[in-house]
């Protein structure tokens, strides 16, 4: 607490003239090492989300503007994502103390040997989806075989155990950040996800009715998706920069919830600053799908907790199309709460 200064209030002296710049003074150099000293006890820690800035990370995004991680004790840096560094590679490379990725995703790089563990399972059903217009013959999944599908480069790994769960064998092409080569009729169906590309689709002039959707979820393929991943060394060296990382996003969500027009300010910036040509209508569907996948209306447990069903149905899913080898453990994986015992 400042000390008490008072000085007459008439008072128009040099002195009494004095006295107020010299309280002013002391007072700015209290509050000055006040922030200097709280700032130093922040923990810095890095962050890389998989994609560029949007409404899938607005958690992150409220987080960060509304003071929720300082309130836990640490100073986020924000990487700037998209397709010039991948999470795999920041991990790997330790240039990302955390970054999200697909729970597949996750699973296929600690099965390929890094050692990487989820903190907090954020978003707890599927969105991900495969289009395609119904005059290419792509009615149901069967009719895949021969065709040009366009898949991301990374966070395909869910797309190909819907391709060998049928056994079909499309041609696949490298599909770029936006759907404009299934747009302009370079491939039959392209990847997409229903908060972001499917909307992008409808919003160029495409009818639902003429388009053949198919939903991982509904394929038996409803993988749990964007999670808090970092690097086992960090968890076992700083448990409490985990948990605090994690409490403050999940804080960061249930607001973006609660306050969507606040939230969508908030990630409007974010796009903006990044010179992401998108709308607030695009991001307002975005949000609100999110949360439509975040908060099922069915989900009966703590939010960012894994359920251990859903870890082994996807790490089955994976062994059985041959994506990965061996099944990780659970506990070897999945954090239950880190820093706490």
């Amino acid at each position: 607490m400042l000390p008490a200064l008072s000085v007459p209030r008439g008072s128009r002296s040099p002195f009494g003239r004095r006295l107020l710049v010299t309280a002013a003074a002391i007072a700015f150099l209290w509050i000055a090492t006040l922030t200097t000293a709280d700032a130093g006890s922040l923990r810095r820690v890095t962050f890389l989300p998989q994609w560029f800035p949007q409404a899938q990370f607005a958690g992150h995004f409220v987080a960060m503007e509304k003071g929720f991680y300082r309130n836990h004790g640490i100073d986020p840096v924000l990487l700037r994502g998209g397709p010039g560094l991948s999470p795999e590679e920041a991990l790997r490379k330790g240039k990302a103390d955390f970054t999200t990725l697909f729970l597949a995703e996750g699973i296929r790089l600690r099965a390929g040997g890094v050692k990487l563990v989820l903190v907090a399972q954020v978003v707890q059903r599927s969105g991900v989806l495969l289009v395609a217009r119904k005059s290419s013959g792509i009615i149901k999944p069967s009719d895949f075989e021969g065709k040009k599908v366009s898949l991301w480069e990374h966070s395909r790994t869910q797309l190909l155990a819907f391709f060998r769960k049928h056994n079909v064998h499309p041609d696949i092409v490298r599909q770029t950040f936006t759907p404009n080569l299934f747009l302009r009729g370079g491939v039959d169906a392209a990847s997409a996800m229903v908060y972001n590309e499917y909307h992008t689709l409808l919003n160029a002039g495409l009818n639902e009715e003429e388009l053949s959707v198919f939903a991982m979820a509904d394929h038996g393929l409803d993988f749990p998706e964007d999670g808090i991943w970092c690097r086992e060394e960090l968890c076992v060296r700083s448990p409490e920069n985990c948990r605090a990382f994690a409490v403050a996003t999940l804080e960061g969500w249930r607001y973006a919830f609660e306050n969507p027009e606040e939230a969508l300010d908030i990630v409007m910036k974010y796009v903006e600053e990044a010179k992401i040509n998108s709308s607030r209508t695009h991001q307002r569907w975005m949000l609100a799908r999110m949360k439509d996948l975040i908060r099922p209306a069915d989900l009966n447990r703590p939010p960012g907790r894994l359920d251990r069903g859903d870890y082994d149905r996807v790490a089955r899913a994976l062994a059985d199309a041959g994506i990965i080898r061996a099944i990780p453990r659970y506990g070897d994986v999945h954090v239950q709460d880190p820093g706490q015992e």
